[in-house]
């Protein structure tokens, strides 16, 4: 019996013996009625054929499975979830768009990429120079090494004198940089010459009358500054009155770069600035020791090689005004113009100058009695406080060069009616300034031992040493917060909110970390007798301050209320 299955002829095999009878002639009719039983056990037995049948052409078609590709596939899903959880969580902390007021959109908004570009092209020649600057000062100062203690002493008293006066030129440049900035980003080009030719008349106004000053009462200052009649005092006054005599050329130059900086012009400032610092260690080399027909100068021949770096990067600055034509740069000056005040342009620089210099002579305060708390610490505490200090500087530079970036991209965002972007490029700043920080903080905790070994050569030292790896620790948590707070803090002046950033210093530098550190020198060093324990809690006081600082002007940008200020 034959059945049609699958388009193949399967012959049923029920009943051998029948089809050998059927052959010898006792065949039966095909017609004859088979059965019940037979005939369900018939179906059953096709039935169990046919699913035979096909689990075999099932094993035929199925197609051959390579088991290495299906675990590289699962491989490849599994890291491009990897990769897609990485991208969400970076464009969530440095995306664009995690950083824009939602409520406050004004228009068209730059890429991630192109934004992040806007900004390293300002914060990198930035970025170069505060670090070259830093590195020169500390080759300048081991050169003045050479000549003696006393040398260094004397180079040493006349920074604070120095500063001090300084401060008015620095309170006033932020004046100057932030309206610069501001005009840059409204296209009113002449407003910005008109607001730096009435910085520079006011400065050299000023510059003036604080050489005279300086002049006439050096002797005196030192003394105040602490220096010990001998010596020390009178390499002192020489180191001073030769500076005073440069005083104009170094504050005019300062101020043009402020204004550079205003316009986003940080590789001309980077340009002039490490050229002049060069110069004076080329000098440096010249008449400290004498080389060749040059004489052997000491103290008077560092002053005379700072005063020639600042001359020359005073005619630097000035040829990038002067010299070149009116369509070539943003700011341009000429002597044939009429150089008279302007009654808005002094009240700009005044208005947010003023606030600004509240706060320097806040920061002069508290910085000036805390290293009077931690210097009765003992010698070995101060020393290695001084260490510290020394890569804290350093560091204080990267996120100061990103800050400036900063500064100039929100005041000319504001400038152009777009405070969005303004507080854009403001956190933009303050994520570079974030992940720069983080990456020398792993350096300073794992190279601390090395970085201190650097300054200290004899055996006796060892105290100092491991005191100041110990203190290198808190450095290093310095930093994302130093930063952090640095950058927002130039992006509050860069809009010209200088009277909040005056009162945060005010709060933390001039008040917090002084009386912190002075309980803690009070409790652990007179009361307990542990100096060294003490220089801990010193720093853990400037730790409080930098943390209590970040969180108040980070507060501050992200509320906004910055937006809307005039300038």
């Amino acid at each position: 019996m034959l059945y049609q299955t699958e388009g193949r002829n399967h012959e049923d095999h029920r009943d051998v013996s029948e089809r050998g009878t059927a052959g010898a002639g006792d065949r039966r009719s095909r017609h004859t009625p088979e059965p019940r039983g037979r005939l369900e056990g018939d179906h059953r037995l096709l039935d169990r054929h046919r699913g035979q049948e096909r689990d075999r052409a099932g094993e035929r078609a199925r197609p051959f499975v390579d088991r290495r590709r299906h675990h590289r596939t699962d491989q490849t899903h599994r890291h491009q979830g990897r990769t897609g959880a990485m991208q969400t969580l970076f464009n969530r902390f440095f995306g664009v768009e995690a950083m824009l007021p939602k409520d406050r959109v004004a228009g068209e908004v730059p890429g991630t990429k192109e934004a992040y570009r806007n900004l390293t092209d300002i914060a990198i020649p930035s970025v170069m120079e505060m670090v070259m600057m830093s590195l020169i000062g500390m080759i300048d100062t081991i050169m003045v090494s050479t000549i003696g203690t006393d040398a260094i002493a004397a180079v040493g008293l006349v920074g604070q004198p120095r500063m001090l006066m300084l401060c008015v030129f620095f309170a006033m440049n932020t004046g100057v940089t932030a309206i610069v900035a501001r005009r840059k980003g409204q296209g009113r080009q002449a407003d910005a010459n008109t607001t730096l030719k009435n910085s520079l008349m006011i400065t050299l106004g000023i510059s003036l009358l604080m050489m005279a000053l300086g002049l006439m009462f050096s002797i005196n200052l030192m003394r105040f500054a602490g220096a010990e009649p001998g010596r020390t005092l009178e390499d002192a006054d020489t180191y001073f009155r030769i500076l005073m005599y440069a005083l104009p050329c170094n504050a005019l130059s300062m101020c043009i770069c402020a204004a550079q900086r205003g316009v986003g012009n940080t590789k001309l400032t980077m340009y002039v600035n490490i050229t002049s610092n060069l110069v004076n260690v080329l000098f440096n080399w010249l008449l400290i020791n004498g080389v060749g027909p040059f004489p052997r100068l000491g103290v008077q021949g560092a002053a005379i090689a700072t005063a020639i770096g600042m001359g020359v990067g005073f005619v630097l600055s000035m040829i990038s005004l002067f010299g070149a034509r009116a369509g070539d740069t943003f700011l341009h000056l000429s002597l044939r113009e009429r150089w008279r005040f302007d009654r808005e342009a002094v009240s700009g620089i005044a208005k947010i100058g003023g606030s600004a210099m509240i706060e320097q002579i806040a920061m002069r305060i508290g910085f000036f009695s805390y290293a009077k708390i931690v210097a009765g610490l003992g010698t070995d505490a101060f020393a290695a406080h001084q260490i510290c200090s020394q890569f804290l500087t350093l560091s204080f530079t990267f996120g100061d060069g990103i800050g400036i970036a900063g500064t100039s991209l929100v005041g000319q965002m504001l400038g152009r009616k777009r405070p969005d972007l303004a507080q854009m490029y403001g956190k933009i700043a303050q994520r570079l300034a974030l992940v720069t920080a983080i990456v020398i903080a792993s350096c300073v905790v794992l190279f601390r031992e090395p970085l201190v070994g650097m300054f200290i050569h004899s055996d006796d030292g060892q105290n100092v040493r491991d005191l100041a790896c110990r203190v290198m620790i808190i450095v290093a948590a310095f930093q994302p917060f130093q930063t952090s707070a640095v950058v927002i803090s130039g992006a509050l002046r860069g809009a010209g909110d200088t009277k909040y950033v005056a009162r945060v210093m005010l709060l933390t530098v001039t008040c917090m970390r002084p009386l912190i550190g002075l309980l803690a020198v009070y409790v652990i060093g007179t009361r307990m007798g542990l100096n060294e324990l003490a220089l801990l809690g010193c720093w853990g006081a400037s730790l409080v301050d930098m943390i209590t600082r970040m969180t108040l002007c980070m507060r501050r940008f992200n509320s906004g209320k910055w937006h809307d200020i005039r300038v």
